[in-house]
């Protein structure tokens, strides 16, 4: 079955097909399916080798429904609300070395060659400066070498165009398109606050006089970025072709300074919105760092390169919520990393992706994923890893080539009301590794590399190695877990140290209706010492 929906409404259909069909499924309509391997643990990460099994009190288990972000402040009428035009703003033209915004283009490394050889002499930039402008009237009051309208409407420009720290550039529908040249060296940043509302932005090749499709990583391609202590608003608007692997240069990217230049600026951390706007052919079609309360709702990233969603480095109260993001080429659909804390991703439909559906990294916690569906990824649909302290509720997550749920090093993981069926491989897969000889950044103490987690309702169906695998974990509860459909003839088989002691596990759970609490020898003696 094909199931590429675009909407919510599609999606929710076909999911449920979907669910239909494979519980129906025989057991050789898996009977290919990858076997699940053991992880590379290495010796010194202290693996229990005793567990006990044993009933635990239920009451502790139930939790109320998260309570999650009112998005409905979050329109094109309320970004607009935020747009103040009392002060006409100042336009320039200048040389681009000196300026802040600009420093990590122009600064050591040779870096101001690009533009040099782009712009055939010393590089310059537009600025907009010290209150309001509407493009349309911009380009009016400059030289067509530096942007010039080439139809009504559609804007082409040719240098970067910067919003000065004081600045507030309206790109709104009376510009049908701005298309920022490659070999022009064209780029937005944005040191005020940028608004780009019901148009269109497209990083442009004039040679073929169309997008500027990827074609390999390190070729310049214009792209957009916000510092820190701006503002960035963009509404019901399409942009494509940004970005290459280049920092900050990434698509549309959302950045604190470096630390030195924040405190010297005293820059807060940025915010903004992105709202039921598309982005494709991106290299990142998001990216943040150190970026505060952001909100991204209800727009479409189709067909990005390395990834779809990506927030990073310390960013926090970020909502991702209502989006649709698939066709990611080369990684995950929507992935946070390095300690991304105390956000909220839901009702996102994540599917097609080389990689990931959904991916929690790198010691982010405290986040609330809910209501999400993930599938047909390419590899497993939600992704934990060495990220503690996270909430999973009522996630879809079916039909991925592998694990459907995956979680490596992280603890206190509770998965309540999701079902993770017709996956590869195995419903929830927990297991612990050591990455002391990868190349990862994350450095895990061996104590500290253990999994735990609390599995309530939800169900694990028709999945290709069986319901659930855990590896040496801290802790595992379940209770209210539906298990159907086994894709095996001998009926639900669990791995890993579940599989050990399968028979009272079941007895528990699905006879006596009790929650099972799976627990070290080790750390029982522990505790009582």
């Amino acid at each position: 079955m094909n199931c590429y929906p675009m909407n919510s409404h599609a999606a929710k259909g076909c999911l449920s097909l979907l669910a239909g069909a494979m519980l129906l499924a025989s057991s050789a309509a898996f009977a290919t399916a990858e076997p699940a391997k053991a992880p590379v643990v290495a010796k010194e990460l202290q693996q229990a080798k005793t567990y006990t099994v044993s009933s635990a009190p239920t009451e502790p288990l139930e939790l109320a429904k998260p309570t999650l972000p009112d998005l409905s402040g979050y329109t094109a009428e309320a970004a607009a609300a935020k747009i103040v035009r009392s002060k006409p703003g100042k336009i320039s033209v200048r040389r681009m070395m000196q300026e802040d915004a600009l420093k990590d283009f122009i600064g050591g490394d040779n870096k101001m060659a690009e533009w040099v050889v782009r712009q055939h002499g010393i590089p310059q930039a537009i600025f907009v400066d010290d209150g309001y402008i509407n493009l349309k009237d911009l380009v009016k009051k400059l030289p067509k070498q530096y942007i010039s309208e080439t139809a009504p409407g559609v804007y082409l420009a040719r240098i970067p165009i910067v919003v000065g720290r004081h600045g507030i550039l309206d790109i709104d529908q009376q510009t049908k398109e701005l298309r920022l040249s490659q070999e022009g060296g064209s780029f937005l940043v944005n040191d005020g606050q940028l608004f780009v509302r019901d148009t269109k932005v497209t990083g442009w090749r004039e040679k073929d006089n169309g997008p500027a499709t990827f074609r390999s990583p390190k070729e310049f391609r214009p792209f957009l970025l916000a510092w820190g202590g701006t503002e960035t608003y963009i509404v019901n608007s399409q942009m494509a072709s940004f970005g290459y692997a280049n920092s900050k240069s990434y698509g549309v990217s959302i950045s604190q300074y470096t630390p030195n230049m924040a405190k010297v600026l005293k820059r807060p951390e940025p915010t903004g919105w992105i709202v039921g706007s598309e982005f494709s052919d991106m290299w990142y079609g998001f990216y943040c760092y150190e970026t505060r309360d952001f909100v991204v709702k209800g727009n479409t990233y189709k067909d990005n390169i390395v990834y779809g969603i990506d927030p990073h480095d310390r960013s926090h109260g970020l909502i991702i919520a209502d989006n649709t993001v698939h066709g990611t080429k080369k990684k995950h659909g929507i992935i946070i990393s390095r300690e991304v804390n105390d956000s909220f991703i839901f009702n996102n439909r994540s599917f097609d992706n080389k990689l990931s559906g959904l991916v929690i990294d790198r010691n982010s916690i405290n986040n609330v994923i809910a209501y999400n569906e993930i599938y047909r990824n390419h590899t497993d649909g939600i992704t934990l890893y060495e990220s503690a302290d996270n909430l999973l509720w009522g996630n879809k997550v079916l039909s991925n080539k592998r694990h459907g749920i995956r979680i490596r090093n992280s603890v206190n993981i509770r998965l309540y009301e999701n079902i993770s069926m017709a996956n590869g491989l195995t419903g929830v897969y927990g297991h612990i590794k050591d990455l002391s000889d990868t190349d990862r950044d994350i450095k895990l103490d061996p104590f500290d590399a253990q999994v735990s987690l609390i599995v309530v309702g939800g169900e694990l169906a028709a999945n290709g190695s069986g319901p659930m695998s855990i590896d040496s974990p801290l802790s595992v509860e379940l209770y209210r877990v539906s298990m159907l459909a086994p894709t095996k003839s001998s009926g639900i088989s669990f791995s890993g140290i579940l599989g050990e002691r399968q028979d009272e596990i079941l007895d528990l759970l699905v006879r006596q209706q009790k929650a099972v609490l799976i627990d070290p020898v080790e750390r029982q003696t522990e505790l009582r010492d």
